[in-house]
C-alpha cells in the first residue's frame, strides 16, 4: 500500500470539531465457526463510534464469506462490508488491501482484529484511545506487559519462549523497547499508515514485523497497552521456524541498511547525522591531517560533513561553503555560503586564495569531478592544499555484490543511490594526477561499525580490531574510504644556460 497522505484530509486531532472516523479490519481465513461470535463481542456502547467494519475473507474454502453476509444482514448496528478475495493473498496481503480500503473510505483510525477471537474485541475502546487523544500513531496490544499473564492465558511455553527471544533480537536490532513484536492486535492512524511505502513488504506473517520497521524508521510513535491472552481451538497457520527466520532477516537487513550494506527497501534509512558524524573515523582522519594548519581560509565543497565544518570553525578557521542549496543546518556551520550547481563547476562567488579546500563525500556526487578539482586547485593560495575523501568501490562488499550478479544501489554507504561516480584507489589516484595534483599523505577508514553498534562492547572492539587489521593488510579490498591530502604539482625548475657567442 502506498497512498499519499495528502490524498485524504488528515484528522486534525483531539481538538477537532468532529470525532475521528474509526474502522475495524477483520482478517478472516477459515473462520466460519468463530466470526459471528467475535463480532458479537464488540462492545455495544462502542459500536456507535464505528464508521466501517471490513470483514476481509482471504479466499477461505469454508463458509466464512457466507457467515459474513449473514451477519451483515442481521446485525444492523455494525456497518459491515464483506470482502472475499478470489485468491488467497496471505496474512500480510489481506492487511494491505484492508488498509488501502480504510484510506479510500476516509477513515482516521483502523483496528486490526482477528476473526478467530484470539484478541479480545472487548478491548477495542482501549486500543483506539491513545490514537483519539493524539498520543500515538500506532497502538499495539501486548500480552507480555503483565508478568506471567501470557502463560496464565494459555500461551504454550514454546511460543512464549520464542516470542521473548525474537522480541529481544528485534529490539536490539532496531533500538526499540517494545514488550512484544508478535501481537496481531493493532490500531493505526490511517494517515500515518498511508504515508508509509509498503510496496516492498511481505504478504506473509512477517508483515507485522515489517510494518514496525517502517513505523520506527519514519519516527512514528508506537504505544503498547496490556491485553489478555486467549488460546482456544483455533488452528495456527504460522510455520514457526520459517516465521522466525523471516523476522530476524527483516530486522537484520534493515540494520545492515543503516551501515550501507543492502538497499533496505522496507523503509527509508535515516542518516542519523549526529551519531554518524561525531563518531566517523573519516572525520577524525581528516582533522588529523590538518592538525598543524594555522587558522586560515577554508572552502568546503559540497557541505556534506557539517560536524567536520563545526570542528574546523572551533579551531579558528573561517569557512566558506558551497552546495546546490543552503539549509538552516548549513548556515549554522559556515561563515559564508555560496549556492551553485557543482555539476557545472565552482560558482564564481566563492572567491579565491583559500589555504584549504575540502572535498568530503563530494566527488562521487558530481558528474565532472576532475573539472571541479582543477577549478578548486586554481583557487588556492600559495602553499595551499586540498583534502579529498571518496568511498572505495573496490571494497569487498561492492565486489561481492557485482560478482554474485546482485549489484544494486543502497540508501547509504559505498553504493549510495545518489552516487554518480565510483572510485577505486587506482582510479582516484589517476584522476588526481590528471588534475595536476600530487598526493602528500593518504589515509583509510574501515567499516563504520559505530553506526550499527553504538554502544561500547567486547564484540564491537573485536570487530573493529579485525577490520582495522584487514584494512592495513590490504586497503584496496578492505578500506571503506580513502582520504588524501593533495597539493598542486609545482612546475619544474630549470636553469637556462645562455648560448655562448663567439
Amino acid at each position: 500500500m502506498s497512498t499519499p497522505a495528502s490524498a485524504h484530509p488528515s484528522w486534525p486531532g483531539p481538538s477537532a470539531d468532529r470525532e475521528p472516523r474509526i474502522g475495524i479490519l477483520v482478517v478472516a481465513y477459515n473462520a466460519a465457526s468463530t466470526l459471528a461470535r467475535t463480532l458479537e463481542r464488540i462492545p455495544v456502547e462502542f459500536r456507535q463510534r464505528i464508521s466501517e467494519v471490513f470483514v476481509s475473507d482471504d479466499a477461505s474454502p469454508d463458509g466464512t464469506y457466507l457467515v459474513g453476509i449473514d451477519i451483515q444482514a442481521t446485525v444492523p448496528d455494525l456497518p459491515i462490508t464483506v470482502i472475499r478475495h478470489e485468491r488467497n493473498l496471505g496474512y500480510g496481503g489481506n492487511q494491505k488491501v484492508g488498509y488501502t480500503m480504510a484510506a479510500e473510505h476516509g477513515l482516521d483510525i483502523v483496528v486490526l482484529l482477528h476473526a478467530d477471537g484470539q484478541y479480545a474485541p472487548e478491548f477495542l475502546p482501549a486500543m483506539v484511545e491513545p490514537l483519539v487523544r493524539g498520543e500515538a500513531d500506532a497502538v499495539f496490544g501486548s500480552r507480555m506487559m503483565q508478568r506471567g499473564a501470557a502463560l496464565r492465558g494459555g500461551m504454550p511455553t514454546y511460543k512464549f519462549i520464542g516470542n521473548r527471544i525474537l522480541t529481544t533480537i528485534e529490539n536490539a536490532a532496531l533500538g526499540t523497547s517494545l514488550s512484544e513484536f508478535h501481537s496481531g492486535y493493532r490500531a493505526y492512524n490511517v494517515h500515518a499508515l498511508s504515508a508509509l511505502d509498503l510496496s516492498a513488504t511481505s504478504d506473509e506473517f512477517n508483515f507485522d514485523t515489517q510494518i514496525i520497521i517502517a513505523l520506527h524508521a519514519a519516527g512514528r510513535r508506537i504505544v503498547e497497552i496490556p491485553i489478555p491472552t486467549f488460546y482456544g481451538d483455533e488452528i495456527s497457520h504460522v510455520n514457526g521456524m520459517k516465521y522466525a527466520g523471516q523476522v530476524v532477516t527483516d530486522v537484520a537487513v534493515y540494520r545492515l541498511a543503516t551501515l550501507g550494506l543492502t538497499p533496505g527497501e522496507l523503509a527509508d534509512v535515516k542518516e542519523e547525522v549526529d551519531q554518524r558524524e561525531s563518531e566517523a573515523a573519516s572525520n577524525r582522519q581528516i582533522l588529523a591531517l590538518l592538525e598543524n594548519l594555522e587558522p586560515s581560509r577554508v572552502l568546503d565543497v559540497g557541505c556534506a560533513r557539517l560536524k567536520l565544518d563545526e570542528a574546523l570553525r572551533r579551531r579558528g578557521h573561517r569557512l566558506t561553503g558551497t552546495a546546490s542549496a543552503e539549509t538552516p543546518e548549513i548556515s549554522k556551520h559556515v561563515d559564508e555560503f555560496v549556492p551553485g550547481d557543482l555539476d557545472h563547476g565552482l560558482p564564481d562567488g566563492v572567491g579565491s586564495d583559500f589555504d584549504l579546500v575540502v572535498f568530503a563525500d563530494t566527488l562521487e556526487h558530481v558528474r565532472h569531478p576532475q573539472r571541479l578539482l582543477r577549478q578548486a586547485s586554481s583557487r588556492l593560495a600559495p602553499g595551499g592544499r586540498l583534502v579529498v575523501s571518496v568511498p572505495n568501490f573496490g571494497h569487498w562488499y561492492p565486489r561481492a555484490r557485482t560478482v554474485l550478479g546482485a549489484f544494486d544501489y543502497d540508501q547509504r554507504g559505498i553504493l549510495d543511490a545518489t552516487h554518480v561516480r565510483f572510485f577505486t584507489r587506482r582510479s582516484i589516484l589517476r584522476m588526481l594526477k590528471k588534475s595536476g595534483l600530487v598526493v602528500t599523505r593518504m589515509s583509510t577508514t574501515g567499516l563504520p561499525l559505530d553506526v550499527v553498534m553504538g554502544r561500547p562492547s567486547l564484540v564491537k572492539r573485536v570487530l573493529l580490531a579485525v577490520d582495522g587489521w584487514l584494512v592495513r593488510a590490504r586497503p584496496t579490498l578492505f578500506a571503506y574510504e580513502f582520504i588524501f591530502e593533495v597539493r598542486p604539482v609545482e612546475p619544474p625548475r630549470s636553469t637556462v644556460w645562455p648560448r655562448r657567442r663567439d
